[in-house]
């Protein structure tokens, strides 16, 4: 009986409360950042799941914050996609941060509906390192489908959202709020799976752990300051893979089933 509860207990989808996740099986993404690397469980940020950064203003450090990470799954040859961003990020500062840019996708749905579904295929397809999303008005559902999706894709699910949306029950492992510093961020554990090192981590974001083949960064990385509003335009700015603009299929992409 206890062997068979002790096989139970080793299932990667079920975790006990105070148990370090790298126990039970997830995959793990350095952060790239000693102090954030040594507070989360597995040494890491978890892939397989979602995590939300609540923050206030963009344009802070919450994309910086995640560069070392997708720097790393981009060199793998990993998709990077990028869902409804509110600003196209600027390309030389990505570049800067050892982003390979053949490996960004920006996808840009019409509607707010239409961003969720996008959202939703991109975890599920299995063939993004990382998905990056900005979603408004999500509900509890959602985050519940998207919790899923992600499992069954395994890919690293990054929600960035207001605040305010702090006290609504969320099934992402790992919940960050932001605040800005004058080095960097403060970053406050809002909720974890897993046992936390500390519960607060302020980050010099100059003071990453290097990283291979990435050139010296060239200013500050900010989505607000160094890019241009989506609305209204077009034509993206960006070097992205052939047929990735005007509606085509890129070469190589995520393929959902709808």
């Amino acid at each position: 009986m206890n062997n068979a509860l002790d096989e139970l207990l080793q299932q990667p989808g079920i975790w006990r409360g105070g148990m370090p996740q790298s126990e039970v099986g997830r995959h793990y993404i350095a952060t790239g950042y000693d102090d954030l690397d040594h507070a989360l469980p597995g040494g890491g940020w978890p892939s397989g799941t979602l995590t939300e950064i609540l923050h206030d203003h963009s344009g802070i450090g919450e994309l910086r914050l995640l560069m070392p990470a997708l720097a790393q799954l981009s060199r793998q040859g990993r998709w990077v996609a990028m869902i409804a961003p509110p600003y196209i990020p600027y390309a030389p500062a990505l570049a800067a941060q050892g982003v390979d840019l053949s490996r960004l996708l920006l996808i840009h749905p019409k509607a707010d509906k239409d961003s969720l579904w996008a959202l939703e295929q991109a975890l599920r397809a299995g063939t993004c390192g990382a998905v990056l999303a900005w979603p408004q008005g999500i509900d509890e559902r959602a985050l519940r489908r998207l919790q899923l999706a992600d499992e069954t894709g395994k890919s690293w699910g990054i929600l960035f959202r207001s605040r305010a949306e702090a006290a609504q029950t969320s099934t992402a492992a790992l919940r960050l709020e932001l605040d800005p510093s004058d080095k960097g961020i403060d970053i406050r554990f809002l909720k974890c799976r897993g046992a936390l090192a500390q519960q607060e981590v302020s980050l010099d974001l100059e003071r990453r752990l290097p990283a291979a083949e990435a050139p010296a960064p060239r200013g500050g990385l900010s989505l607000h300051a160094r890019s241009q509003r989506v609305r209204g335009l077009s034509q993206l700015d960006l070097p992205l893979p052939p047929g990735s603009v005007g509606g085509q299929r890129p070469t190589e992409p995520p393929r959902p089933n709808r």
